[in-house]
């Protein structure tokens, strides 16, 4: 970093390269990628502090094994995980499936050590739950999306291992009970739920249609489901008891029209497989525009109300596939081209556009949990308060002068 500092040289630090808004790769000339791939030590493992001291190209799975061999748990659970790197994770700050229990990277990240643009080391690896000395330089750099320096060490928060799960696959009506019941769950299960996804069903027959290997476990279809998760670490505590009083309530309210609880381990991974393979199904129909969003939750289906008419108004017959985070309202609002069709007809940002406007309308974000790399800038200029963006930018000059910190992302 020193180097490139003193000679102009651009530098693009890389994880595991499953990021989707082109927040890893070159943007001009005169650029060095840095891999942190070989920084895959897990330092230590602190069974009393529980924490985890580790390297940024620690693999996602890989420190779930290791810290579950210790009857611990990191609690950020997200598809790429086989090849998502710690480091990336921090530097787009992910989300995941539990992120509405335990929060987003940055709430699991305690302390780090960090190599500033002019190659000084900002040593920030502390164990502490509790460090107000200051401006919080932890949660800066979480998120920065490499923007202001290279994460080298990472102190994560972890968590007792669960000791017992449920898992219910869960049929609902519609979309605007959903919403109850999202409601009704987290009052019934409180601390225990971990768990709330949701998809809808022209999503599933996407899925079930280009991925073999799922198994549809319910005797029928609905237009909406979520999939829903207790845990708890708690020895000799009968999950199931507590769940199925949730479910009696869901279906005496009408709130839901059928229910699997799975009863095996087995059974729990092959419900969490539909809703994961979500996207590879999308992936395997062919082109598709991906947007990651969010709302408050109570306007999910408000806001999918109002949204699918608007894109379909601008390209008839696009394909439009909904799921994601039910407890966080973090959506995953993807489209395909018309059934014959292998492109938008030239309206992708047209498309784009109205989708972020209207997520706007409802005070919601146009970057969720996969961060704003390249791809997104343009529409933050646009629809961000300049105020906002201007803090951003004196941030960012303030740490990278020479803008030298992969050029182009976030600001």
């Amino acid at each position: 970093m020193r180097l490139c500092h003193q000679n102009g040289v651009a530098v693009v630090a890389q994880g595991g390269n499953t990021g989707l808004v082109g927040g890893s790769v070159a943007a001009r000339e005169n650029t060095v990628i840095l891999s942190l791939s070989r920084m895959n030590q897990i330092e230590s493992i602190d069974p009393i502090d529980f924490t985890a001291t580790v390297g940024p190209g620690v693999v996602l799975a890989q420190l779930h094994e290791a810290v579950a061999a210790e009857d611990l748990h990191f609690p950020l659970h997200l598809g790429s995980e086989g090849s998502a790197q710690i480091g990336g994770l921090i530097a787009c700050n992910a989300g995941g499936s539990h992120a509405f229990r335990f929060g987003m990277m940055q709430d699991l990240v305690l302390g780090l050590e960090v190599v500033l643009p002019d190659g000084r080391i900002w040593n920030g690896a502390r164990r502490l739950i509790k460090d107000n000395a200051g401006f919080q330089l932890r949660k800066l750099f979480a998120g920065s999306e490499g923007r202001l320096g290279v994460v080298t060490k990472a102190v994560l928060r972890l968590f007792p291992a669960a000791r017992d799960r449920a898992t219910a696959l869960i049929a609902v009506p519609d979309r605007h009970r959903a919403l109850a019941l999202a409601s009704s769950l987290r009052a019934d299960a409180g601390e225990f739920l971990t768990g709330l996804e949701f998809f809808e069903d022209p999503t599933l027959d996407l899925a079930l249609r280009n991925v073999p290997s799922l198994k549809w476990p319910l005797q029928g279809r609905s237009p909406f489901y979520v999939l829903a998760e207790v845990a708890t670490s708690i020895p000799g505590l009968r999950l199931e008891d507590i769940f199925e009083r949730a479910l009696e309530h869901l279906f005496e309210n009408d709130l839901a029209e059928d229910a699997v609880i799975a009863s095996s381990e087995a059974q729990r991974l092959a419900l969490w497989a539909i809703r994961e393979e979500l996207p590879e199904g999308a992936r395997l129909e062919g082109r598709q525009i991906k947007h990651d969003i969010a709302v408050p939750v109570s306007q999910i289906a408000a806001f999918v109300d109002r949204c699918s008419p608007l894109v379909e108004r601008i390209l008839p017959g696009v394909r439009i596939w909904v799921f994601g985070h039910l407890a966080d309202g973090n959506i995953h609002y993807n489209l395909s081209p018309p059934v014959g069709q292998n492109d938008f007809a030239g309206r992708d940002t047209d498309l784009s556009d109205c989708i972020y406007r209207t997520v706007v309308e409802f005070s919601g974000s146009f970057a969720a949990e996969h961060g704003m790399g390249r791809t997104k800038v343009a529409i933050a200029d646009m629809l961000r308060s300049p105020v906002e963006r201007d803090v951003m930018r004196r941030l960012h000059r303030a740490i990278d002068p020479d803008d030298i910190m992969n050029p182009g992302v976030v600001v």
